[in-house]
């Protein structure tokens, strides 16, 4: 069985939700010593309330954390394991020739990198120490290729060697591009701030990108593009609309406009990038009318003023 990325959230989501908990118990317990007439019902109340968030930081704090630092240390291993296989590949930049041996034992090591990767599948890092040597063994190839002679046995092991490693380059590359992008995006959505969960998608979306510049054609590949850079457009359109609510909030309708604005022209710009662009132009586009009919009325509001303080 392939172990699972243990249940983590960030502290502040968690307590927010812990205290939550422990609000609603509290007024459940409450409720029910109240009507069973106990008196000071509030007393038992708090001290179960109390003994939830107790619980809670318990939970996270030492069974959390342990399971964490267990898939971790499992992640450390599987480092360790790659070091340990890895020094055969390192050999591709030797200046001596790659003779059949040493072509059949990098080989060896990549097939038994891969088996450890599979059966770790969860850990991305794993797959990607696969594609890096693949990467290398078949540019000791290409280096190798034009010294060797026609009637060589090396010719047809090396491009046997080059099917088969090709074959690992192209599956562990996938698989790492997308536990990676998955994993990213779902660090995103769990921050509560709007920087975080951009810089998080971005990171996600560099991913896939490196991922397409291997294989550009990748019908998945594409497919996750175009969600990520969905997802980002998202994020970022949030990010200016929130300014201009905040700069609205401040009595700021100057900037609140500028910043709506850059909301329609980001939406311009991004095209079929931001989600439902039709419906949040058509919202943002009232949010501006609204503003500028407040700040039409306060200015006609500034005479009239004037005249009756004469």
């Amino acid at each position: 069985m392939r172990p699972r990325r243990p249940f983590w959230l960030p502290a502040s989501n968690y307590y927010v939700l812990a205290v939550a908990a422990a609000l609603a118990l509290f007024f459940l317990v409450w409720g029910i010593l109240q009507d069973g007439h106990e008196e000071s019902p509030f007393i038992g109340a708090g001290i179960v309330a109390s003994g939830s968030l107790i619980f809670a930081v318990f939970l996270r704090e030492v069974v959390l954390r342990r399971a964490r630092e267990r898939f971790l240390n499992d992640q450390r291993r599987l480092d360790r394991s790659i070091q340990g296989i890895f020094p055969v590949a390192q050999k591709q930049n030797d200046p001596e020739k790659l003779t059949l041996e040493k072509n059949a034992a990098i080989i060896s090591e990549i097939r038994r990198k891969s088996d450890a990767a599979k059966v770790l599948g969860k850990f991305g890092e794993g797959h990607r120490e696969v594609f890096d040597m693949c990467v290398g063994y078949l540019a000791a190839t290409e280096r190798e290729l034009p010294n060797v002679g026609v009637g060589s046995p090396r010719l047809a092991a090396f491009h046997k060697g080059k099917e088969l490693v090709n074959q690992y380059r192209h599956f562990h590359l996938l698989q790492w591009a997308e536990i990676e992008a998955k994993a990213l995006t779902q660090e995103a959505s769990g921050h509560s701030k709007i920087a975080e969960r951009l810089e998080a998608a971005e990171k996600a979306l560099g991913v896939v990108d490196f991922a397409l510049k291997v294989y550009p054609r990748e019908d998945s590949l594409l497919e996750s593009e175009s969600a990520l850079k969905e997802f980002v457009a998202s994020i970022k359109l949030s990010q200016i609309v929130e300014k201009a609510e905040r700069s609205e909030f401040k009595g700021n309708h100057t900037r609140a406009l500028s910043h709506y604005k850059n909301a329609l022209f980001f939406i311009d710009r991004e095209g079929h990038s931001a989600p439902d662009h039709d419906t949040v132009r058509t919202k943002i586009e009232g949010e501006i009318r609204r503003i500028r009919e407040i700040t039409a009325g306060a200015a006609a509001e500034k005479p009239g003023r004037r005249k009756l303080d004469k």
